[in-house]
């Protein structure tokens, strides 16, 4: 349960069964959005984090049924922001939200390294109108920096309260399409195969027996001699989920630099992933919302080259 204003914001979250005996900083880093490790283990020092109603030490054990109380501070708007004007459609918009068809090469919002250029700078030159207590101004979720698609922008707090929600539980319907090395022989399956950190390279994901819950599930829309296209159903939403389950299964995806392989028939100018698919619930009870992008012009291009081989 998520409940706020343009002020502060309580989040109340039950413990489930497969959360017994894990650190309280993991579970709330793991199921609110926006929310680093360590970022919790500060709020649970200022007395922002309860427990059946009670103050306890981030490395406090959970069980299944307790209660977990979040109290999230106003932060003070980063009127600082730079605008940049970038071109990113809009391919959806009411009073509510706002849902892009980004572009590769663009990154969801500032990092070090990315202060500027990003979705969230973009934001600021278009709707200079927008006020979130937030630095990722109404953004819910994310798409990586050469992952092309759809990306949903709340417009106000409280549409982005109910954003989240469905979001954190699961309830969005979250489809890409994905080029990946070799044939694939089924015609569908599913991966669940928890993901956390590399344990031997930080900068990287990997699947990890202590990691995340992620769960994927691909059909295959059309083999080529070295690659397969595929049609990705996402359950969970783990920092770069498809590129590493897909490498996993020993089908990562062509043009991943990170998780990939380097040698591929035809020139590929960068990950073939995109996000062609959204279904949510919009706010207010209005009913459900489906859009569709289809495949981009620099990916097209290389499913061109593999039809003419």
């Amino acid at each position: 349960m998520i409940q706020g204003t343009r002020d502060a914001v309580r989040i109340v979250l039950d413990v489930l069964e497969s959360e017994d005996s894990d650190r309280l900083d993991r579970v709330v880093a793991g199921r609110v959005h926006d929310i680093s490790r360590s970022y919790a283990q500060q709020l649970m020092k200022s007395g922002d984090v309860l427990v059946n109603g009670d103050t306890v030490k981030p490395a406090h054990r959970v069980r299944p049924g307790d209660k977990v109380e979040i109290h999230l501070p106003p932060v003070a708007e980063p009127e600082d922001l730079p605008p940049d004007y970038l071109p990113i459609p809009i391919i959806y918009e009411d009073d509510d939200l706002m849902v892009f068809d980004k572009p590769p090469g663009i990154v969801t919002h500032p990092a070090p390294g990315h202060e500027r250029g990003t979705l969230v700078n973009a934001l600021r030159a278009i709707r200079p109108d927008l006020r979130f207590n937030n630095e990722r101004l109404g953004v819910v979720h994310r798409l990586d920096k050469d992952t092309s698609g759809l990306i949903v922008v709340a417009k106000h707090e409280e549409s982005r309260l109910w954003l989240l929600h469905q979001w954190q539980e699961r309830q969005v319907v979250k489809r890409y399409i994905a080029l990946v090395q070799d044939p694939i022989e089924e015609n569908r399956g599913t991966i669940d195969a928890p993901i956390s950190r590399d344990p031997n390279n930080r900068k990287r994901m990997a699947v990890v027996r202590e990691g995340r819950p992620a769960v994927s599930h691909f059909d295959v829309i059309q083999r080529f001699a070295d690659s397969t296209l595929v049609d990705i159903h996402i359950e969970t939403g783990r920092t770069h989920q498809i590129r590493v389950h897909m490498a996993f299964i020993g089908h990562p995806v062509v043009g991943d630099s990170t998780y990939g392989r380097k040698r591929f028939s035809v020139e590929v100018p960068r990950q073939f992933l995109h996000a062609a698919y959204l279904k949510f619930e919009l706010p207010g009870n209005r009913g459900p919302l489906e859009l569709e992008t289809p495949i981009p012009n620099d990916l097209q291009t290389v499913l061109d080259a593999l039809q003419a081989v």
